[in-house]
């Protein structure tokens, strides 16, 4: 029975393709505030500013394209169970060729009604008002913000709880619950820890490898795995 991967990722592991990250730019997204463009309360005070926001960040997303991080995550399939268990809203792990992917706080490449969540459907163009759900209520981005359920996370926490290896990859252990995830594993679990600032420290079970994403996995898999 092959071994289980979990592996966590955040902002990090897709900032080498390019993908804008608004913690780089102290907390500001093409100069607005997170919570102008993040939020329920942002949506309601403008949906055209955050409507138009995640069509930018749609429009980008078709600009970019998985990194050798990405690529060599997905190869670990040929020897390994992985589940990935992603912080990140764009489609890069799915196109490197990984098959498990959970999208904690939601996905780019999705709309979803505001009337019924689980109303919910595939998004490739931009996303305008007008643009409405079968019922007849306005789109909105399938995006987690600020304030709202995670409604991936009970699942993610029962993954972590079947890991026989946990990689952390890219992300500052600061968002919770994602950064919560890691206490699920069972005791005594290895864990890499892959951040080129890491906020973790290394221990018998803890292997810290304080590189970038490309770098880092490439040691990783040919140091460990």
């Amino acid at each position: 029975m092959k071994k289980h991967i979990v592996v966590l990722t955040g902002a990090g592991v897709s900032a080498e393709s390019g993908v804008k990250t608004f913690r780089d730019a102290g907390g500001l997204w093409e100069g607005h505030d997170v919570m102008e463009v993040a939020s329920p309360q942002g949506y309601a005070a403008n949906p055209e500013l955050v409507l138009d926001f995640y069509n930018q960040r749609r429009r980008q997303l078709f600009e970019v394209k998985p990194n050798s991080a990405h690529v060599d995550l997905a190869k670990l399939e040929t020897d390994f169970k992985v589940t990935i268990v992603t912080q990140n809203i764009d489609d890069l792990h799915e196109r490197a060729g990984s098959t498990h992917v959970i999208h904690l706080h939601g996905e780019l490449l999705k709309a979803r009604s505001t009337y019924d969540k689980n109303d919910i459907q595939e998004w490739k163009t931009d996303l305008v008002l007008g643009d409405l759900c079968r019922k007849g209520y306005q789109l909105r981005p399938h995006i987690v913000w600020f304030g709202e359920d995670v409604p991936m996370i009970t699942k993610a926490m029962e993954i972590c709880e079947t890991a026989d290896i946990l990689v952390i990859i890219g992300t500052s252990m600061q968002v919770y619950p994602a950064a919560g995830l890691m206490y699920y594993v069972p005791e005594g679990t290895p864990v890499y820890y892959i951040d080129p600032n890491p906020a973790l420290s290394g221990n018998d079970h803890v292997t810290v490898i304080a590189k970038p994403a490309t770098a880092g996995v490439k040691e990783m898999v040919e140091t460990y795995f």
